[in-house]
Protein backbone atom coordinates (compact mmCIF):
# COMPACT_ATOMS: atom_id res chain seq x y z
CA UNK A 1 0.00 0.00 0.00
CA UNK A 2 1.25 3.22 -0.93
CA UNK A 3 -0.78 6.00 1.48
CA UNK A 4 -2.08 9.35 0.83
CA UNK A 5 -1.99 10.27 3.88
CA UNK A 6 0.20 9.83 7.22
CA UNK A 7 -1.92 10.16 10.46
CA UNK A 8 -0.79 11.14 13.91
CA UNK A 9 -2.31 12.99 16.75
CA UNK A 10 -2.95 16.65 16.97
CA UNK A 11 -1.34 19.03 20.03
CA UNK A 12 1.47 18.35 21.81
CA UNK A 13 4.02 15.93 20.49
CA UNK A 14 6.52 13.33 21.92
CA UNK A 15 9.51 11.87 20.35
CA UNK A 16 7.56 8.48 19.38
CA UNK A 17 5.82 9.65 16.84
CA UNK A 18 8.66 12.48 15.54
CA UNK A 19 10.73 9.43 14.89
CA UNK A 20 8.08 7.40 13.41
CA UNK A 21 7.41 10.27 10.69
CA UNK A 22 10.83 10.40 9.79
CA UNK A 23 10.75 6.97 9.09
CA UNK A 24 7.33 7.14 6.95
CA UNK A 25 8.04 10.99 5.78
CA UNK A 26 11.15 8.87 3.51
CA UNK A 27 9.28 5.67 2.66
CA UNK A 28 6.27 7.70 1.57
CA UNK A 29 7.45 11.27 0.53
CA UNK A 30 4.30 11.94 -2.13
CA UNK A 31 1.63 11.77 1.19
CA UNK A 32 0.39 14.60 3.80
CA UNK A 33 0.80 14.18 6.89
CA UNK A 34 -1.97 14.89 8.68
CA UNK A 35 -2.39 15.37 12.75
CA UNK A 36 -5.74 15.44 13.83
CA UNK A 37 -7.96 13.31 16.48
CA UNK A 38 -11.07 13.76 14.48
CA UNK A 39 -12.78 10.38 13.50
CA UNK A 40 -12.53 10.97 10.04
CA UNK A 41 -9.17 10.67 10.11
CA UNK A 42 -8.13 8.09 13.16
CA UNK A 43 -10.23 5.68 11.39
CA UNK A 44 -8.64 3.19 9.36
CA UNK A 45 -8.49 3.30 5.35
CA UNK A 46 -6.85 1.74 2.45
CA UNK A 47 -5.63 5.13 1.85
CA UNK A 48 -3.37 6.07 5.03
CA UNK A 49 -1.05 5.15 7.77
CA UNK A 50 -2.43 6.17 11.46
CA UNK A 51 0.13 5.93 14.16
CA UNK A 52 0.12 6.73 18.10
CA UNK A 53 -3.59 7.04 17.94
CA UNK A 54 -6.75 5.39 17.39
CA UNK A 55 -6.74 2.61 19.79
CA UNK A 56 -5.70 -0.19 17.82
CA UNK A 57 -2.85 -1.89 16.70
CA UNK A 58 -3.75 -3.50 13.68
CA UNK A 59 -0.36 -3.47 10.65
CA UNK A 60 -2.84 -5.36 7.78
CA UNK A 61 -5.28 -2.28 8.60
CA UNK A 62 -2.38 0.69 8.75
CA UNK A 63 -3.10 1.59 12.58
CA UNK A 64 -0.29 1.67 14.96
CA UNK A 65 -1.51 2.94 18.72
CA UNK A 66 -0.05 1.38 22.03
CA UNK A 67 -2.32 3.34 24.25
CA UNK A 68 -5.05 1.39 24.34
CA UNK A 69 -5.88 -1.88 26.85
CA UNK A 70 -4.00 -5.06 25.70
CA UNK A 71 -1.24 -2.78 23.93
CA UNK A 72 1.39 -4.12 21.89
CA UNK A 73 4.67 -5.88 23.58
CA UNK A 74 7.82 -7.41 22.34
CA UNK A 75 8.86 -10.64 23.03
CA UNK A 76 10.48 -10.16 25.64
CA UNK A 77 7.75 -8.23 27.79
CA UNK A 78 8.79 -5.03 26.95
CA UNK A 79 6.58 -2.05 25.85
CA UNK A 80 6.38 -0.85 22.14
CA UNK A 81 5.52 2.88 21.70
CA UNK A 82 4.15 3.49 17.84
CA UNK A 83 7.91 3.93 16.95
CA UNK A 84 8.91 0.66 17.96
CA UNK A 85 6.03 -0.40 16.09
CA UNK A 86 6.70 1.90 12.97
CA UNK A 87 10.15 0.26 12.83
CA UNK A 88 9.15 -3.30 13.23
CA UNK A 89 7.44 -2.41 10.26
CA UNK A 90 8.78 -0.25 8.18
CA UNK A 91 12.45 -0.25 9.46
CA UNK A 92 13.63 -2.83 6.99
CA UNK A 93 12.20 -0.80 3.66
CA UNK A 94 13.53 2.41 5.43
CA UNK A 95 17.13 1.22 5.60
CA UNK A 96 16.93 -0.08 2.16
CA UNK A 97 15.41 3.38 1.22
CA UNK A 98 18.66 4.77 2.74
CA UNK A 99 20.77 2.70 0.17
CA UNK A 100 22.50 -0.25 2.53
CA UNK A 101 23.47 -3.03 1.03
CA UNK A 102 20.81 -5.86 1.28
CA UNK A 103 22.88 -8.18 3.42
CA UNK A 104 23.57 -5.41 6.28
CA UNK A 105 19.85 -4.64 6.49
CA UNK A 106 18.86 -7.34 8.91
CA UNK A 107 21.61 -6.30 10.89
CA UNK A 108 21.66 -2.76 11.34
CA UNK A 109 17.73 -3.28 11.36
CA UNK A 110 18.61 -5.24 14.64
CA UNK A 111 21.05 -2.95 16.57
CA UNK A 112 19.47 0.01 15.52
CA UNK A 113 16.36 -1.53 17.67
CA UNK A 114 18.24 -2.44 20.51
CA UNK A 115 20.24 1.01 20.51
CA UNK A 116 17.94 3.83 19.77
CA UNK A 117 14.54 2.52 19.20
CA UNK A 118 13.82 0.43 22.50
CA UNK A 119 14.86 3.43 24.89
CA UNK A 120 12.44 5.57 22.73
CA UNK A 121 9.71 2.82 23.62
CA UNK A 122 10.89 2.08 27.25
CA UNK A 123 10.89 6.12 27.91
CA UNK A 124 7.29 6.84 26.03
CA UNK A 125 5.57 4.12 28.37
CA UNK A 126 7.23 5.66 31.84
CA UNK A 127 9.13 1.75 31.74
CA UNK A 128 12.50 3.50 32.12
CA UNK A 129 12.65 7.35 33.49
CA UNK A 130 16.21 8.77 33.24
CA UNK A 131 17.44 9.96 36.09
CA UNK A 132 20.96 12.71 36.73
CA UNK A 133 22.30 15.48 35.67
CA UNK A 134 21.70 14.33 32.09
CA UNK A 135 18.05 13.08 32.34
CA UNK A 136 17.25 16.85 30.67
CA UNK A 137 19.53 15.86 27.66
CA UNK A 138 18.48 12.48 26.31
CA UNK A 139 16.80 12.63 23.12
CA UNK A 140 13.16 12.65 24.16
CA UNK A 141 14.18 15.30 26.49
CA UNK A 142 15.43 17.62 24.09
CA UNK A 143 12.89 17.21 21.41
CA UNK A 144 10.19 18.25 23.87
CA UNK A 145 11.59 21.01 24.30
CA UNK A 146 11.00 22.26 21.07
CA UNK A 147 7.16 22.35 21.70
CA UNK A 148 5.07 25.62 21.71
CA UNK A 149 5.29 27.39 25.29
CA UNK A 150 2.39 27.38 27.55
CA UNK A 151 1.16 30.90 26.20
CA UNK A 152 1.94 30.72 22.79
CA UNK A 153 -1.75 31.26 21.60
CA UNK A 154 -1.44 30.69 17.43
CA UNK A 155 -4.11 27.96 16.41
CA UNK A 156 -1.23 26.83 14.55
CA UNK A 157 1.75 26.23 17.14
CA UNK A 158 1.68 22.91 17.51
CA UNK A 159 1.88 22.22 13.83
CA UNK A 160 4.31 24.26 12.91
CA UNK A 161 6.52 23.03 16.14
CA UNK A 162 6.07 19.47 15.12
CA UNK A 163 7.52 20.00 11.74
CA UNK A 164 10.25 22.08 12.50
CA UNK A 165 10.89 19.22 15.43
CA UNK A 166 10.62 16.82 12.70
CA UNK A 167 13.43 18.19 11.02
CA UNK A 168 15.55 18.10 13.62
CA UNK A 169 14.88 14.60 14.77
CA UNK A 170 15.37 13.52 11.08
CA UNK A 171 19.04 14.64 11.13
CA UNK A 172 19.49 12.31 14.55
CA UNK A 173 18.06 9.12 13.02
CA UNK A 174 19.63 9.55 9.75
CA UNK A 175 23.21 10.32 11.75
CA UNK A 176 22.60 7.58 13.98
CA UNK A 177 21.88 4.83 10.66
CA UNK A 178 25.03 6.41 8.90
CA UNK A 179 26.68 5.79 12.16
CA UNK A 180 26.28 2.45 12.72
CA UNK A 181 26.39 1.70 8.80
CA UNK A 182 30.07 2.68 8.89
CA UNK A 183 30.60 0.55 11.70
CA UNK A 184 29.56 -2.17 9.34
CA UNK A 185 31.78 -1.56 6.82
CA UNK A 186 34.57 -0.62 9.12
CA UNK A 187 34.33 -4.29 10.57
CA UNK A 188 35.24 -5.68 7.35
CA UNK A 189 38.60 -3.51 7.54
CA UNK A 190 39.10 -4.38 10.79
CA UNK A 191 38.91 -7.93 10.35
CA UNK A 192 41.30 -8.30 7.53
CA UNK A 193 43.80 -6.05 9.63
CA UNK A 194 43.53 -8.26 12.73
CA UNK A 195 44.48 -11.48 10.84
CA UNK A 196 47.64 -9.43 9.75
CA UNK A 197 48.41 -8.66 13.06
CA UNK A 198 48.29 -12.37 13.93
CA UNK A 199 49.47 -12.94 17.52
CA UNK A 200 50.88 -9.66 17.72
CA UNK A 201 49.65 -6.98 20.00
CA UNK A 202 49.76 -4.32 17.81
CA UNK A 203 46.42 -3.60 15.34
CA UNK A 204 47.42 -1.52 11.83
CA UNK A 205 44.54 0.02 10.45
CA UNK A 206 44.49 2.04 6.63
CA UNK A 207 42.70 5.01 8.34
CA UNK A 208 40.80 5.93 11.80
CA UNK A 209 37.55 3.92 11.82
CA UNK A 210 35.49 2.25 14.69
CA UNK A 211 37.68 -0.79 15.65
CA UNK A 212 36.25 -2.39 19.29
CA UNK A 213 33.19 -3.76 18.07
CA UNK A 214 35.17 -6.20 15.02
CA UNK A 215 38.35 -6.56 18.04
CA UNK A 216 35.42 -8.44 20.44
CA UNK A 217 33.67 -10.27 17.86
CA UNK A 218 37.10 -11.89 16.55
CA UNK A 219 37.86 -12.76 20.16
CA UNK A 220 41.13 -10.81 19.80
CA UNK A 221 41.90 -10.27 23.29
CA UNK A 222 45.58 -10.16 22.40
CA UNK A 223 45.65 -6.71 21.11
CA UNK A 224 46.49 -4.41 23.29
CA UNK A 225 47.03 -1.21 21.15
CA UNK A 226 45.53 0.29 17.81
CA UNK A 227 47.86 2.05 15.28
CA UNK A 228 46.23 4.60 12.20
CA UNK A 229 47.12 7.41 10.44
CA UNK A 230 45.48 11.15 10.53
CA UNK A 231 45.43 13.81 8.36
CA UNK A 232 48.68 15.06 9.06
CA UNK A 233 50.10 12.39 11.61
CA UNK A 234 49.84 9.12 13.05
CA UNK A 235 48.17 8.01 16.33
CA UNK A 236 48.94 5.10 18.80
CA UNK A 237 45.55 4.26 20.89
CA UNK A 238 44.40 1.94 23.38
CA UNK A 239 41.38 -0.04 23.18
CA UNK A 240 38.82 -0.14 25.85
CA UNK A 241 38.04 -3.32 27.94
CA UNK A 242 34.44 -2.68 28.35
CA UNK A 243 31.76 -1.18 26.03
CA UNK A 244 31.08 1.54 28.60
CA UNK A 245 33.62 3.01 30.87
CA UNK A 246 37.05 4.30 29.80
CA UNK A 247 39.18 1.52 31.51
CA UNK A 248 41.68 0.33 28.65
CA UNK A 249 43.06 -3.05 27.91
CA UNK A 250 46.50 -1.68 28.64
CA UNK A 251 47.46 2.23 29.31
CA UNK A 252 50.44 3.95 27.51
CA UNK A 253 53.51 4.41 30.00
CA UNK A 254 53.27 6.24 32.59
CA UNK A 255 56.47 8.06 31.80
CA UNK A 256 54.97 9.69 28.34
CA UNK A 257 51.59 11.17 30.34
CA UNK A 258 51.28 14.89 29.24
CA UNK A 259 54.33 15.21 27.46
CA UNK A 260 54.69 16.65 23.87
CA UNK A 261 57.19 16.99 20.53
CA UNK A 262 61.24 17.14 22.30
CA UNK A 263 60.43 16.19 25.73
CA UNK A 264 58.35 13.12 24.37
CA UNK A 265 61.04 11.98 22.52
CA UNK A 266 63.80 12.34 24.66
CA UNK A 267 61.40 10.25 27.25
CA UNK A 268 60.60 7.39 24.87
CA UNK A 269 63.74 7.69 23.09
CA UNK A 270 61.94 7.62 19.46
CA UNK A 271 62.20 10.57 17.09
CA UNK A 272 58.91 12.18 15.91
CA UNK A 273 56.84 10.75 18.63
CA UNK A 274 54.90 14.45 19.19
CA UNK A 275 52.08 13.84 21.32
CA UNK A 276 50.98 11.62 24.56
CA UNK A 277 47.22 12.36 26.18
CA UNK A 278 47.96 12.77 29.92
CA UNK A 279 44.91 10.55 30.26
CA UNK A 280 47.32 8.08 28.42
CA UNK A 281 44.99 6.28 25.88
CA UNK A 282 46.32 8.01 22.87
CA UNK A 283 49.53 9.43 21.38
CA UNK A 284 50.17 10.87 18.40
CA UNK A 285 53.74 10.68 16.30
CA UNK A 286 54.93 12.39 13.17
CA UNK A 287 55.72 8.92 11.02
CA UNK A 288 54.40 5.36 10.89
CA UNK A 289 57.94 4.21 11.87
CA UNK A 290 57.54 6.51 15.10
CA UNK A 291 54.15 5.30 15.68
CA UNK A 292 54.92 1.49 15.58
CA UNK A 293 58.08 1.94 17.68
CA UNK A 294 55.81 3.93 20.08
CA UNK A 295 53.21 1.02 20.35
CA UNK A 296 56.02 -1.54 20.57
CA UNK A 297 57.19 0.42 23.60
CA UNK A 298 54.01 0.76 25.16
CA UNK A 299 53.49 -3.12 24.43
CA UNK A 300 56.50 -4.22 26.32
CA UNK A 301 55.72 -1.96 29.70
CA UNK A 302 52.22 -3.79 29.74
CA UNK A 303 53.19 -6.93 28.83
CA UNK A 304 56.39 -6.32 31.84
CA UNK A 305 53.45 -5.17 34.55
CA UNK A 306 51.35 -8.02 33.51
CA UNK A 307 48.32 -6.88 31.80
Amino acid sequence: MIPDFLVTHSGGFHADELLSSVILTRLFPQARLIRSRAPEWITPGQDRIIYDVGGVYDADAGIFDHHQRGAPLRDDGQPYSSFGLIWKHYGRDYLAACGLPADHVEALHGSFDASFVLPIDLTDNGALSPSGPLAGLTLPALLETLKPVFDEAEPDADDRAFHAALAIARSFVEAKIAQSAAKLRAEAIVHEAIKAAGQGHILELPRGMPFRPAIVKAGADHLLFVVHPREKDWCVTGIRRAEEGFELRADLPAAWAGLANGELAAVCGIEGASFCHNGRFIAAARSREAALAMAELAVKEALSIGV
